[in-house]
């Protein structure tokens, strides 16, 4: 509308208006105006102005922002139809008010505007191309003027003819889009069940698409093979019965270190299961990749690199899936932790979900422990520099529609294997350790080294044991970071995404094979504490005895189980800071819709490369 300072607003007579706002109310007269706390409601042709009184508390702040409308004139009578939209002084908008102000018009204007002869009891209806005016269009206002004075109600054609511009403009691209959805070929019924969200219980593959993908985990201790079959939406489906294929064998890819082709083809009958439950139309579409980890990085550059060059050949003179040069390699430690903590996390359905109600993950392999979760972006924010050689503290990771910033760290020669050799380094006198179980005579041999692993006169010792971990961890090796962890590394600040933790790979194996966890569970609730109680107990046995005690645990591991549990527990409360008596999750494998999934990194590596 045009803008009109109070004073003009005042002197300009006041026509009768119906406003309709919030409160449905009809003002017909300046009293009633007054009463509804509007200073007045003026017609001056089309221009109307609207005043507030300051007395009012609800009008007092606001101020209307009017638009001009063009006069309609119908049997003599002006009438504007607007809307007042009603702004705070920061102009703020407020409330909405709808007018229509009726206002007589002089003689001068009647004559002026006086409409054309109409038979008696007709109105003239205006055309895109004519100027007489029509009845307001705003769907609130036209029952108002369905019947006019010397005029009669429209009807639906005329309702109709009025807007069949409004109508071939809505209708013309329902039309095209109808025309197209009848032309296009129709899904088969299986393709809707694809698009379904995750479903509870057993799942079927033929549901949808389906897309394998198989991963090799070239661990110290051995090989396995992963095959897992995803759906359009990249939940895991069954492959026959099982939700995944898992096949394992010893010794791992190190254990060839000076026989590079012997190493690859350890894979041969790893890579035949694959291909046994690989569709053969599918198996060129099937992405393979071989990650190998901390026992074939202690290798060495140049006999890894050997080694992976030889399982590429094999791969691509012996396979049929699809294979990339890099995609056979050895994983860096934060890759490793990275995987495993998208893996658990994935199957608990916790991704998409706020950092603090993830889960933490310590995986403990043969040559290297990974610790993963996720902190807050202020913490990440304030993440050290890593030291030359080593991985970035932090990953930026994008999941389900989130972001986490996932804290993960890889202590390499910190594994259950490795840590061996450590811990039997760091107490060793005259050839004897603290830790090896009484009457036992031998060395152990870890990578290329061989290290004296004789047991003392009078036998393993728990408390010198746990100091000889205590010094292997180098607990005390000076911190330059807010908090440390073991070996001056930086341990993430903590927080609610450490909370709850899953620890998994060999703290269950010795779990159940000390007797404290069922071996046939895939889950199951252990303190650090537990494992205190179990290496006291290991620590007082001969390896006579030991044999009688663990009859599950192999020949070769037996005179080390008392070392193995004092490692751990040391490693969780003296390394990581965890309390002797913080419930855990031991894992190894986690419930996925009636079914049970290894909890390995393999199935982090495979959503990524089936989203590639």
């Amino acid at each position: 509308m045009t803008s009109r300072n109070e004073a003009n607003m005042a002197a300009l007579p006041l026509g009768t208006a119906e406003v309709h706002d919030a409160n449905p109310h009809l003002i017909t007269n300046a009293e009633q105006a007054q009463n509804n706390g509007w200073a007045g409601i003026v017609l001056n042709g089309c221009d109307i102005g609207v005043r507030a009184l300051n007395s009012h508390p609800m009008k007092a702040n606001k101020k209307g922002i009017g638009e001009k409308h063009v006069p309609v004139t119908i049997a003599g009578t002006r009438i504007c139809h607007g809307e007042w939209l009603y702004a705070d002084t920061d102009g703020i908008l407020v409330s909405r008010t709808e007018l229509t102000v009726r206002g007589a018009l002089d003689p001068a204007e009647q004559e002026a505007v006086k409409p054309s002869p109409t038979p008696p009891g007709r109105i003239r209806y205006r055309t895109p191309s004519s100027p007489d005016l029509l009845l307001p269009t705003d769907a609130k206002m036209r029952p108002r003027y369905s019947a006019l004075p010397n005029g009669r109600q429209d009807t639906l054609a005329d309702r109709l003819h009025r807007y069949r511009g409004v109508l071939l403009v809505l209708l013309a691209p329902l039309a095209l889009v109808s025309l197209v959805l009848l032309l296009m070929p129709r899904s088969p019924a299986s393709s809707t069940a694809a698009a379904s969200s995750r479903r509870s219980g057993p799942l079927d593959a033929a549901a949808g698409a389906k897309r394998y993908a198989v991963i090799f985990d070239a661990g110290s201790s051995g090989s396995r093979v992963h095959v897992f079959c995803f759906d359009a939406n990249l939940d895991l489906v069954n492959i026959g019965s099982e939700i995944e294929l898992f096949v394992q064998k010893k010794p791992g890819l190190s254990a060839y270190a000076s026989d590079p082709r012997e190493a690859a083809e350890s894979l041969v009958s790893l890579l035949d299961e694959a291909k046994r439950v690989v569709p053969a139309e599918l198996r060129d579409q099937t992405p393979v990749r071989v990650g190998a980890t901390a026992g074939l990085r202690n290798l060495g550059a140049q006999k890894s690199e050997e080694i992976l060059q030889a399982v590429r050949d094999l791969l691509r003179d012996k396979s049929s899936f699809k294979n990339q040069a890099d995609w056979v390699t050895v994983l860096d430690g934060s890759q490793e932790g990275a995987y495993e903590w998208v893996t658990i996390n994935f199957l608990l359905g916790n991704l998409g979900k706020t950092y603090a109600d993830t889960v933490g993950v310590v995986d403990l392999g043969g040559g290297s422990v990974q610790m993963a979760y996720a902190i807050a972006e202020k913490d990440a924010d304030k993440a050290p520099k890593p030291s030359d050689g080593e991985d970035s503290y932090v990953k930026k990771l994008f999941l389900k529609g989130t972001t986490y910033y996932l804290y993960v760290h890889s202590y390499l020669r910190y594994g259950l294997l490795a840590a061996r050799a450590e811990v039997l380094k760091a107490g060793n006198v005259n050839g004897c350790s603290n830790c090896m179980l009484e009457g036992y005579q031998g060395q152990y041999k870890y990578g290329d080294e061989t290290f004296e692993a004789s047991a003392s006169p009078s036998g393993a010792s728990y408390s010198k044991c746990k100091d000889d971990a205590v010094k292997a961890l180098k607990v005390d090796e000076a911190c330059t970071h807010m908090k440390c962890s073991f070996g001056g590394i930086w341990n993430g600040g903590g927080g609610a995404g450490q909370k709850n933790l899953f620890v998994a790979s060999f703290f269950f194996d010795r779990a159940a094979e000390a007797g404290f966890v069922n071996p046939k569970a895939a889950v199951a609730k252990v303190k650090p504490s537990d494992f205190e109680q179990a290496a006291k107990r290991a620590c007082k046995l001969s390896v006579k005895d030991a044999e009688a005690a663990y009859p599950g645990v192999q020949k070769d591991n037996l005179p080390y189980i008392c070392l193995d549990l004092v490692y751990q527990y040391t490693l969780l409360v003296d390394g990581f800071g965890v309390d002797a008596d913080h419930e855990m999750t031991l894992v190894k494998k986690v419930p996925y819709n009636g079914a049970y999934v290894e909890a390995a990194w393999p199935l982090g590596s495979a959503i990524e490369v089936a989203s590639s």
